[in-house]
């Protein structure tokens, strides 16, 4: 523990660069963490895609400072989980799609909760929703998928949610594999909730297979539950073998991205990528 001016009294750094001193919370400017690289097509045809993972609780906290931390991030693609699936379900990711300057391209109902937006400098290619086999008594899962061009590229793209009881989620880490090696693609993205810190046994099994792309490259924070009292990586982004990962991570230190947005948006902190994926 760090210790202030007056060595009775304790300084303890926390999750987004504060401190609390004699009762009092005071906040101390940190080190700038360096920007992500910008969308980009590079001259060899490959591009650099940015993208972001995101667990949005249905929408049920502040949508305004969801809307904001999304557009600070300027993703080229937002893997969504928790997306509204009740009543006018459609309406209400549409309008967060719109606050953040970027348009609805699969699930939600349909997918029992995953979902994935744009920008528009994707070319969709095919979309699809999967609802995974059901376990009576349990939440029903499912992925949503598709496949995506920019420029040159052809990236594969799947958001996910998986299941909070153990069994059930190695099962479906597979399916999720298994999905991927299925579409047709080269190259692929893949990201959610994973219910599951690292060490877990589902956490693993993906990470044997894919890029964990915090891990390969970390950036700005690595925890993403709870915003209040960070803690836990139990969100993620995963890349297939060929795809680049120019960095990752929680943006704190994002510009535009504030600490005030980020505890009252959802229950969870986002994940941000920044991939440079091989021309098709």
């Amino acid at each position: 523990m760090a210790r202030a001016e007056h060595p009775d009294r304790p300084v303890r750094v926390g999750p987004y660069g504060a401190f609390a001193r004699a009762g009092r919370r005071i906040l101390i400017r940190m080190a700038t963490t360096p920007l992500l690289p910008d969308s980009r097509t590079e001259p060899d045809g490959s591009a650099v895609v940015r993208v972001l993972s995101y667990n949005i609780r249905s929408m049920y906290d502040d949508t305004d400072a969801l809307a904001r931390v999304i557009t600070a991030c300027a993703p080229d693609l937002v893997l969504v989980q928790e997306a509204p699936r009740f009543f006018r379900w459609r309406k209400k990711l549409a309008r967060l799609a719109r606050a953040s300057g970027l348009v609805t391209l699969s699930g939600g109902a349909t997918a029992a909760g995953p979902a994935i937006l744009c920008s528009l400098r994707a070319t969709v290619e095919r979309t699809e929703d999967l609802l995974l086999p059901r376990t009576p008594g349990l939440h029903r899962r499912g992925f949503a998928t598709a496949v995506v061009r920019f420029g040159g590229v052809r990236l594969g793209v799947l958001s996910c949610h998986l299941s909070l009881a153990r069994d059930e989620r190695y099962a479906q880490g597979g399916m999720l594999l298994d999905r991927l090696a299925g579409m047709g693609v080269d190259h692929a993205v893949a990201g959610g909730d994973v219910n599951e810190r690292p060490d877990g046994r589902t956490f693993r099994r993906l990470g044997n297979s894919l890029t964990d792309c915090w891990a390969a490259e970390p950036w700005g924070g690595e925890y993403t539950s709870t915003p209040a009292e960070p803690h836990q990586r139990i969100d993620a982004l995963f890349a297939t073998r060929g795809v680049e990962v120019l960095g990752c991570g929680v943006p704190l230190d994002q510009p535009g991205v504030t600490e005030a947005d980020l505890r009252a948006a959802t229950d969870h902190l986002p994940v941000l990528a920044a991939l440079r994926v091989p021309a098709a």
